[in-house]
């Protein structure tokens, strides 16, 4: 219903900046929050941030917090995620999410975008 396509990874330095953006298309209107996570070789995929498509409200995992800022352009129907001061342990493919509806979980996702950062 929604389909979602990542880009903007790649390869930076350690302490370095990403920006990693998400376009949205069909069904946009019946988003209510996108989220960004991610999976490393061998991990369990974690949670990263997200934003709520109408009000804009951010969430933020512990370990980017501070580091990380997500924010959405609704008339372009994109949600961007801005990394700054990478470390190692941020490499990993990283994907977006739509979620329609409060408490419930996420139904769809991108093909991901690969994020390494070399120390």
């Amino acid at each position: 219903q929604v389909q979602l396509v990542e880009s903007g990874g790649g390869l930076v330095q350690a302490g370095g900046s990403l920006r990693l953006s998400c376009a949205a298309s069909g069904r946009t209107f019946s988003i209510y929050q996108m989220g960004w996570f991610r999976q490393a070789p061998g991990k369990d995929r974690e949670f990263v941030a997200a934003i709520t498509w109408s009000g804009g409200i951010t969430y933020y995992a512990d370990s980017v917090k501070g580091r990380f800022t997500i924010s959405r352009d609704n008339a372009k129907n994109t949600v961007y995620l801005q990394m700054n001061s990478l470390k190692p342990e941020d490499s990993a493919v990283y994907s977006c999410a739509d979620k329609r509806t409060p408490g419930r979980p996420y139904e769809d996702w991108g093909q991901g975008t690969q994020v390494t950062v070399d120390s």
